[in-house]
């Protein structure tokens, strides 16, 4: 067995979220696919690796044992890993790109995945809400990605992401969760309403509403969040003769009687939870409280909080049918209200 010229050709990117473990592999099989390692060709020991890349030998390992899984590579004892397969079904490369990590991304990322199975391999990255990052990340990513999967959230700048997204080519972009103003041509989306959506959720929980006279909604002042959400929630006060307020700070903000608050954030339904514990006032029938985005644990805590949130399970896997079936579709996320004992 001969010896291949391994190291340059492997690439881990420090900005990716991508474990590195399928950094290694997809390596790997992109050098297959790219005829730059044949069969039979030697790879480098654990320990190698390790010494190398500055990785952990579990990561090493790790991906060896995912390619061997893959029937890609083998192991012989004593001479160590070799190329055993070179026949590599070319897989769609992704670049996905997220504003930041949640539990809600989590669901994205895990229903895209389990949609497309082995069929794709995913690049991973997060620019925390940053403009320069995201433009930075774009301007450095790849040529040879088949599609560009963004999710467009900003603290600042926003009216430069158009111009950013524009570099990418169009029949490759799936743009995530939020539509852009500015971004031309046909390219695939799965988006929320905002407006309509937190409306039509607040009109379907008039009945319980009913008891209480005044909404509040956190929104800080500096966040990624989009303001149609406010436009939507003031509507709908106005429509149905609520008194309301926008919050900023919910730490400064008093508890009172006859309220309902709205949170965004889970910082913000931390503190306001606490907040009323601190009073007499009675959660679901003095005071009211929703959530955005439903968890797990928020069917639990308190006897239940009532939620309104996109259905991001859906949003990862219509992405993925938009990239099987190479569509420029726009669809419209699906957006419901839970009903919980907290109102």
């Amino acid at each position: 067995m001969k010896t291949s010229p391994f190291y340059r050709l492997i690439n881990f990117d420090e900005f990716s979220a991508t474990p590195k473990y399928l950094q290694l592999a997809n390596s790997i099989i992109n050098a297959i696919e790219n005829r730059k390692i044949q069969i039979d060709d030697v790879l480098p020991s654990i320990n190698e690796l390790s010494s190398e890349f500055e990785i952990s030998r579990d990561t090493a390992e790790k991906g060896y044992k995912y390619l061997k899984r893959m029937g890609i590579i083998a192991s012989v004892p004593g001479k160590g890993y070799f190329i055993k397969n070179v026949d590599v079904e070319r897989k769609i490369k992704i670049f996905l790109l997220v504003n930041k990590l949640s539990a809600h991304k989590k669901i994205i990322y895990d229903s895209l995945v389990a949609k497309l199975g082995q069929a794709a391999a995913i690049d991973f990255y997060i620019y925390n809400n940053n403009f320069s990052l995201f433009k930075k990340l774009i301007e450095n990513c790849k040529s040879d990605y088949h599609y560009y999967v963004i999710i467009p959230h900003f603290l600042e700048r926003t009216e430069s992401a158009c111009n950013v997204i524009n570099t990418l080519p169009k029949e490759k972009l799936i743009l995530l969760d939020k539509l852009v103003p500015g971004v031309t041509g046909n390219y695939g989306a799965i988006y929320e309403n905002f407006e309509d959506d937190i409306y039509n959720a607040l009109v379907e929980a008039l009945p319980q509403l009913a008891k209480y006279n005044t909404i509040k909604i956190t929104f800080p002042e500096y966040t990624y969040h989009p303001d149609e959400i406010l436009i939507g929630f003031k509507k709908f006060c106005q429509d149905y003769a609520f008194h309301s307020k926008v919050v900023h700070r919910i730490e400064n903000e008093p508890i009172k009687k006859g309220e309902v608050y709205i949170n965004l954030m889970e910082d913000d339904l931390v503190t306001l939870i606490e907040k009323i514990l601190d009073t007499d006032l009675k959660i679901g029938e003095d005071v009211g409280v929703i959530s955005y985005n439903e968890t797990a644990l928020k069917r639990i805590i308190l006897n239940g909080i009532t939620t309104i949130s996109t259905d991001f399970h859906m949003m990862g896997e219509k992405t993925a049918e938009l990239i099987l079936n190479n569509s420029v579709e726009h669809i419209e996320a699906r957006f419901f209200l839970t009903l919980r004992n907290s109102l």
